[in-house]
């Protein structure tokens, strides 16, 4: 997704949740500043042409695991959960609140972090980002720039269906997603229906 299709979105998302986009952007530049490694090209290598099950971490996650193929997507905590039954993602796309330090051994391994900058974790950027020591792709919420990325998307989830899609997937299924979670806190639900929103316009239902 362009910027300029993105940004309304974004504009609306900020004002339902009283985000401040400056600092977004402040800690956008400071994920820029913490690594200029940019692995967008394997991202794509990856992904296109190819199935991609995007796995969101709801609880019915352990359920729809069986017989799971393609390029596998963890949304951040949902990579736990994939480990747990001896699955690998070959990307995680997270803003480092629901990984641990299993991560910095898979991305070692080879397993691309998609990391996130957002106004409200400069603390886990400083703090993770010098760890990782394999392919990395740094994305925004708001305008792109450098090696900063803005694929479209808000919650983890959404923003890794939306990824997908930019990296030229040739079919991408969901595994794990559920908008409807009664059992979420009021700012989660309100992102949930942001996620359900959004993940509609790209055809997929939640």
């Amino acid at each position: 997704m362009k910027f300029e299709e993105w940004e309304p979105l974004y504009r609306e998302i900020c004002d339902y949740f009283c985000f401040d986009p400056a600092e977004d952007e402040k800690a956008a530049r400071v994920l820029s500043t913490l690594t200029g490694t940019d692995s967008s090209s394997l991202l794509r290598d990856a992904i296109a042409g190819k199935t991609v099950t995007v796995c969101g971490n709801a609880p019915g996650l352990h359920d729809q695991l069986d017989g799971i193929s393609g390029c596998i997507i963890a949304a951040d905590a949902a990579s736990g959960v994939l480990l747990s039954h001896g699955i690998t993602p070959r990307v995680i796309v997270t803003d480092l609140d629901g990984i641990d330090e299993y991560a910095v051994d898979l991305n070692r391994k080879g397993t691309i972090l998609v990391v996130h900058a957002h106004g409200d974790n400069i603390p886990r950027l400083d703090a993770w980002i010098p760890r990782f020591p394999g392919p990395l792709v740094c994305t925004t919420q708001g305008k792109p720039f450098l090696h900063v990325h803005n694929f479209g998307g808000f919650t983890d989830g959404d923003r890794a269906v939306f990824m997908a899609y930019e990296m030229g997937a040739g079919e991408v299924v969901l595994a794990g997603f559920d908008c409807g979670d009664p059992e979420v806190t009021p700012i989660k639900k309100g992102k949930l229906l942001w996620a359900k929103r959004l993940l509609s316009l790209l055809g997929h239902e939640c």
